[in-house]
């Protein structure tokens, strides 16, 4: 493509420069009419067509392989919400980055919570848009151990631009040894100090992304000073004063719409029923409460 670019714009360029000069106003002061030449037309319709078509076909082979994962494919599910991404695997696991084998082919399923995602991988040459309610796929086979960038590639809202994270390709042997460890992230954290699991599953999850934990208004209520204080939300359209409680925190992760504080618009935040487990939620109440300290 770049060839047959270059052929033609060097090419026209001359012809262009050539008419300016044969056919200035001073070697032809009076303007004659030329009545046109069908075999030139047939020649400029031809040509770019076949060469289209040709572009055509090697970008089509290139394609037709990608819609169709192999057999052999490990399958992760990417889902995204504003603004993360998670990777959920076979036996359950969970990570924000996405871990692969080297030299074994992965299939991603994407799935998007609420608005238009779309799942860009540079290095990989591979890119799909993620429509909540629709199914799509996408494949990629990692030759190369290291570490690439992941992003989100479709303007999902203000915080677009930190929607990011990584694609991790490891050894067969590391991988394994990782996707064999099911441990939870609140394990990950150190149990001594307090509330760092619940800490660990807000960055686990992304929740700090919408709601910040110094008392700075983001698009959701803050973490600072949260817990066992009253606040007030609106429930069926009327304002109501509530303390926020172990079950109204649980209540506000599994159903986000039914207490909505004031001042904060709906429809941004989707459930996390079946995402967070109620262990997991205990752990963010200890954050919560370590915040008031």
């Amino acid at each position: 493509m770049v060839g047959v670019s270059l052929l033609f714009l060097i090419g026209l360029t001359i012809l262009m420069l050539y008419f300016v000069f044969r056919y200035n106003r001073k070697r032809n002061s009076v303007a004659v009419q030329n009545e046109g030449s069908v075999r030139l037309e047939i020649l400029w319709t031809v040509i770019p067509t076949i060469l289209a078509l040709l572009m055509f076909y090697f970008g089509w082979s290139g394609w037709k392989p990608m819609t169709k994962a192999p057999d052999d494919a490990m399958v992760v599910t990417s889902i995204a919400r504003m603004w993360n991404f998670s990777f959920e695997y076979e036996n359950g696991k969970q990570s924000p980055e996405l871990v692969v084998p080297v030299n074994t082919p992965v299939k991603i399923n994407p799935v998007a919570l609420d608005v238009i995602h779309s799942l860009f991988i540079p290095a990989f040459r591979i890119k799909s848009d993620m429509v909540p309610g629709r199914e799509t796929m996408m494949w990629f086979l990692p030759q190369r151990e290291g570490q690439y960038d992941l992003y989100c590639a479709e303007y999902c809202g203000l915080q677009h631009s930190y929607m990011s994270s990584k694609v991790k390709v490891v050894s067969r042997e590391e991988y394994d040894a990782w996707y064999a460890d099911t441990t939870s992230v609140i394990k990950v954290a150190d149990a001594s100090v307090p509330g760092a699991e619940g800490l660990a599953i807000v960055e686990a999850q992304g929740c700090n992304v919408c709601h910040s934990s110094d008392g700075s208004k983001i698009l959701g209520p803050s973490f600072l000073g949260l817990f066992g204080k009253e606040h007030i939300v609106i429930r069926d359209g009327k304002e109501i004063t509530i303390t926020a409680d172990e079950e109204y925190i649980k209540n506000s992760i599994y159903n986000p719409e039914a207490d909505l504080t004031k001042g904060y618009p709906k429809g941004l935040m989707q459930s996390y029923e079946g995402t967070v487990t109620v262990e997991e939620i205990a752990k963010i109440i200890d954050y919560l409460k370590s915040l008031n300290e």
